[in-house]
């Protein structure tokens, strides 16, 4: 196969990034027509469909790999820029991570703050459940991602960060009144709280209580942020597996009590990243790695 033309791949970047042809020729500064002869120039020269039709226009699986390969060069090209002093109008580096509610919530904030002041650095972090933050490296939307996959998205590098602990939990009165034996019964039974559509959490501690027989309640509350999550468990709307971090001053304050001794669950994670030699990124690697040596389990 010849070699990929860069103003094509960049073309086709743009169309994915703006939603429309129209709208990539708006910010390219070229006619429409332009862009789709670019865009189809590349299909004919990979053999292969790069884009949807739809509206707005979604890669496929190949466009995909082409999308990911125009940000990590558009990074490699003001990684060179900044290092030949050739950045004009000093832009800063932007560097964009996915992150699950927890880890920003509890550690990860702590990471990015390591960072000195003056590596004009900035964080463009998109919350995702750890289970689905793969994706978003495999799309190209993100740099790198705290995940839970200890398999390397093609084009990544992984490495273990560490495990964090949840503690199925519940108020005091909730506890006594609705959490009662047998308790595989009662808690698939009892309101539950949730993070999101895409939180199974809680469905899974209960099918590992029940032998799998059953999720949690369909009787449940949406609370999509973690700090939400741990008080409205504390607050008596549900039960929930709250993070050994965030439980334990509740715990301490008799706010919560732990209703099934034993059962806690453990949720590895890992650290994902592009295969760049990029400087931005090898740092913010470096500082996530440190702090999360500290806040995890091993």
């Amino acid at each position: 196969m010849q070699d990929l033309p860069l103003d094509q791949v960049r073309t086709l970047l743009a169309v994915v990034d703006e939603g429309t042809f129209d709208a990539a020729a708006a910010a390219l500064h070229v006619t429409p027509s332009a862009v789709s002869q670019r865009v189809k120039s590349l299909e004919q020269r990979t053999g292969r469909v790069l884009l949807l039709r739809t509206r707005p226009v979604r890669p496929t699986e190949s466009g995909e790999v082409l999308v990911r390969l125009a940000r990590q060069v558009a990074r490699l090209e003001r990684d060179a820029y900044a290092e030949l002093g050739l950045s004009g109008a000093g832009e800063p580096t932007r560097v964009s991570i996915a992150v699950n509610a927890d880890s920003l919530a509890i550690w990860f904030l702590d990471a990015l703050v390591r960072l000195p002041a003056r590596s004009r650095l900035c964080f463009e972090l998109r919350r995702e459940d750890e289970s689905h933050t793969a994706a978003l490296l495999r799309e190209g939307t993100v740099m790198a991602a705290v995940t839970s996959s200890p398999d390397p998205v093609p084009g990544c590098s992984v490495r273990r960060l560490g495990t964090m602990r949840y503690l199925p939990v519940a108020c005091p009165e909730f506890a006594a009144e609705l959490l009662t034996e047998p308790l595989e019964e009662s808690v698939a039974a009892a309101p539950v709280v949730v993070l999101d559509r895409r939180d199974d959490f809680q469905d899974g501690f209960v099918r590992r209580l029940t032998g799998g027989r059953t999720g949690a309640s369909t009787l449940r509350h949406y609370v999509p942020t973690s700090e939400g999550f741990a008080e409205a468990v504390a607050a008596g709307l549900g039960w929930g597996m709250v993070p050994e971090a965030q439980a334990a001053p509740l715990l301490r304050a008799g706010r919560v009590v732990v209703f099934a001794p034993g059962r806690e669950a453990d949720a590895p994670l890992y650290w994902q990243q592009w295969k760049l030699n990029s400087p931005a990124l090898a740092a913010v690697a470096d500082a996530v790695m440190e702090t999360a040596a500290r806040a995890l389990r091993p």
